[in-house]
C-alpha cells in the first residue's frame, strides 16, 4: 500500500513502456471513471483511502480523427483494455448516455460506451453507470454545473490537485468521485 504511483496528465503510449502500472498485490480499491467519446475518451482513476481519495492517473485517449468510426472504436478498445490492465481498477464507472447535442452525437457516445463497458466486463471489474447530472450534483452540488465548475471541484477533492487540464479527464474523475461518494457510509467525500 505504500507504493506511490506517478500521475500521468495525458495518455502515454502503452506499447513502449508502462511506468504507471499498478503493482501486483496492491490491495487498495481503485475506481476508474470513463467519459466516453469516439474521438476523445477521458479517464480518471482514484485510490480510495480513509483519508480521502487520491489521484492515481488521469488523461485522455485520442483516436485518430482521420479513421472511420469502426477503426476508431477498435483503437479505443485496444488502448482502454491496456489501460484497465495497467491500472487494475476494482470498479469502472462509465457515464450514461444522454441526448444533448444531437441524435448522431448520442449514437457515437453510445458506441464508445459499449467499448468501455465491454472492456470493464472482460477485466471483471464492478461496473457502475451515472448520468452526467448525477456526477455534477455529487461533485458540485448542482446537476446543471458547467465543465469548468466540475474541474475546479475535482481539483479541490483531490487535494494535491495535479489534475489534468482536459475537461474530459476531469469529467471522468468526477464519475469516479461520485462512485466513492455514493459508496461512503456518510454519503459525502
Amino acid at each position: 500500500m505504500g507504493t506511490t504511483l506517478p500521475i500521468p496528465t495525458s495518455h502515454p503510449p502503452l506499447s513502449n513502456s508502462t511506468p504507471h502500472e499498478v503493482p501486483d498485490g496492491f490491495t487498495g480499491r481503485i475506481v476508474l471513471g470513463i467519459d466516453p467519446g469516439t474521438l476523445v475518451l477521458g479517464y480518471g482513476a482514484v485510490v480510495d483511502r480513509k483519508e480521502g481519495p487520491v489521484l492515481l492517473a488521469a488523461g485522455v485517449i485520442r483516436a485518430p480523427a482521420k479513421d472511420a468510426v469502426p477503426q476508431r472504436l477498435g483503437y479505443l478498445a485496444s488502448e482502454l483494455e491496456a489501460l484497465i490492465a495497467r491500472l487494475k481498477p476494482s470498479v469502472v464507472v462509465v457515464e450514461e448516455a444522454f441526448c444533448g447535442k444531437s441524435v448522431q452525437s448520442a449514437l457515437r457516445i453510445g458506441e464508445a460506451r459499449g467499448v468501455a463497458l465491454a472492456a470493464a466486463a472482460r477485466f471483471g471489474a464492478e461496473i457502475a453507470q451515472y448520468p452526467p447530472a448525477v456526477a455534477k450534483r455529487s461533485v458540485v452540488g448542482n446537476g446543471a454545473a458547467g465543465k469548468q465548475q466540475v474541474a475546479r471541484m475535482v481539483a479541490r477533492a483531490l487535494h494535491p490537485a495535479e489534475v489534468p487540464d482536459s475537461l474530459d479527464a476531469t469529467d471522468a474523475l468526477a464519475l469516479a468521485l461520485t462512485y466513492l461518494n455514493r459508496a461512503s457510509p456518510l454519503g459525502t467525500l
